[in-house]
């Protein structure tokens, strides 16, 4: 069956027992597209991702991979999947050539250029065995042995965990490059927010039970905005309103988070009389709006 879909989840259910997750929960990943998924812990990301590549059973509702339901893939359909879970790597008794050349008898598709040339930044050799490395090398082999599967779909769950900044940035980098180049899909976590802005197409933002966000991520940027607002009376407390998708509050100085222009918060505030020394715009990352969005704690 073709798709112009990589993922078509539709009004996915799912509980843990009487727990409930989310409901009816809806989103789609164009072909080529790279797709961050933010949440808290606990909103639902990592059952997302079991439930796309067939380990979990919904409680209702399908997850369709090129078409076809992610609980039944035909063998071809796998082999479009690359998957790197937390944890990263098996096998650690071999040294960098022997697990390449072990993986690559698997897989029909296997194109090792990505994998040496992505090792070849680490400063390894290939006889280095995968038990004597960091934790952010052997991540950077899992992630070099994913490439070299060829994947059409790469899901990336909390890729950079071990890393430190400057190969986040590397792969980040080698990544987006190399998805464009070919265009591949990537669908992704991590709980390094601001890695994501350099990486991703578009932003799925997913709180206790539902999406907040799903749009791409420079139009999310451009119209989700932060307030600083400071009042005349620090004994106010400031009052809620659906202009608002958050509103932060600490003595006389007040964040208002919405995707209300300026002008429009101007005027709930005289209209509700709340006097005020000064309201600014204040720029935002993606961080800054993922925390505004979902709310600090």
């Amino acid at each position: 069956m073709n798709s112009m879909y990589a993922i078509e989840c539709n009004n996915l259910t799912h509980y843990y027992g009487k727990k409930l997750v989310y409901e009816n929960l809806s989103f789609k990943v164009g072909e080529g597209k790279i797709l961050g998924l933010l949440g808290k812990n606990g909103a639902g990301k990592s059952t997302t991702i079991n439930i796309m590549n067939g380990f979990l059973h919904p409680t209702a509702g399908e997850c369709l991979i090129y078409g076809e339901n992610s609980q039944h893939l035909t063998p071809a359909t796998k082999e479009k999947i690359g998957f790197l879970i937390e944890g990263h790597i098996q096998y650690a008794f071999m040294n960098v050539h022997q697990i390449e050349k072990f993986y690559s008898g698997c897989y029909s598709r296997w194109n090792s250029e990505p994998y040496w040339e992505l090792l070849s930044k680490l400063q390894v050799t290939p006889t280095q065995k995968i038990s004597r490395m960091s934790c952010g090398q052997r991540s950077q082999v899992a992630l070099g042995l994913i490439l070299a599967q060829d994947p059409q779909l790469l899901v990336l769950d909390d890729f950079s965990m071990g890393l430190d900044p400057g190969y986040r940035r590397l792969f980040i980098d080698y990544l987006r490059e190399y998805a464009k180049a070919n265009n591949k899909t990537v669908f992704v976590t991590s709980h390094i927010i601001q890695d994501m802005e350099r990486l991703i197409d578009d932003v799925l933002i997913m709180d206790y039970n539902r999406i907040l966000a799903q749009q791409p991520v420079e139009e999310f940027m451009e119209k989700f905005c932060q307030y600083e607002i400071v009042l005349e009376n620090p004994d106010m407390e400031f009052p809620e309103t659906d202009l608002a998708v958050n509103i932060e509050q600490i003595n006389d100085k007040v964040s208002f988070y919405g995707y209300q222009d300026i002008s429009a918060v101007k005027g709930f505030l005289s209209g509700q009389g709340i006097a005020i020394r000064s309201i600014e715009e204040k720029e935002m990352n993606l961080e800054d709006a993922f925390i505004g969005l979902t709310g600090m704690y």
